[in-house]
């Protein structure tokens, strides 16, 4: 006999926002007042069940959020959104991390990736505003989903970079960083969000290591499958 299923509030997180997607989507495409009272009332649902994975939620007030950003046709397609991040070493192999300003964890440089820009040029951009370091950019070596990795409450893709240091000095950026540094492998700060997931992936590029892109693999069945 199988165990039973018992959900975790990183499931209930991505269950509440898949179906907050749907029903924003569904609302920027219809015109029947019909449906638009069903997927209000999906999104209802979806906002109580954030709250529950997300104690400091309010479900009213973020049943609120999520109506009023309902756009028209393909501009209220919900997708998630993207971010770009870079996995730097120095002369010695050691790690640049930042110590992020609003959670106190520390993670690789990363930030959203802003229209005009390549993903590549995003990566070279956020190293230097967040630490004051020049790269090149050498391979993508991750696409990862920050909701399954854990440490993302909301949609978000991230493609992970390997890149060269070419120049620069440490300089953290006053509001998005509380510290910046390189680390040795064995002796990283702590926390580190989601070093179990990219840990091996970095040091791996970093040692030279030609390896295939990594993403995160489909779970059986999608929506009890493990990780």
């Amino acid at each position: 006999m199988t165990e039973p299923f018992s959900p975790s509030a990183v499931d209930l997180l991505r269950w509440a926002e898949t179906l907050s997607a749907v029903a924003r989507t569904g609302l920027g495409f219809t015109q029947s007042l019909y449906e638009k009272e069903r997927f209000e009332e999906v999104l209802k649902v979806a906002a109580d069940i954030r709250a529950v994975a997300v104690e400091e939620a309010e479900a009213d007030a973020l049943f609120d959020e999520w109506l009023s950003t309902v756009g028209e046709g393909v501009q209220g397609y919900v997708t998630p959104k993207v971010a770009v991040a870079a996995i730097v070493a120095n002369e010695r192999g050691e790690l640049l991390l930042t110590q992020r300003a609003d959670s106190g964890v520390w993670l690789y440089p990363v930030g959203y990736a802003d229209v005009g820009y390549s993903p590549s040029e995003i990566a070279v951009k956020e190293v230097y505003e967040e630490t004051g370091i020049e790269v090149e950019p050498l391979s993508l070596i991750a696409v990862l989903d920050g909701l399954r990795l854990g440490f993302a409450r909301l949609p978000l893709y991230s493609l992970l970079f390997h890149c060269r240091m070419i120049g620069g000095e440490l300089q953290g950026h006053p509001l998005e960083t509380r510290a910046v540094g390189f680390f040795d492998r064995h002796e990283l700060p702590w926390p580190v969000a989601g070093i179990d997931r990219w840990g091996d992936l970095a040091f791996a590029a970093i040692d030279g290591e030609v390896r295939p892109c990594d993403f995160d693999l489909p779970r059986i069945p999608p929506w009890r499958g493990d990780g």
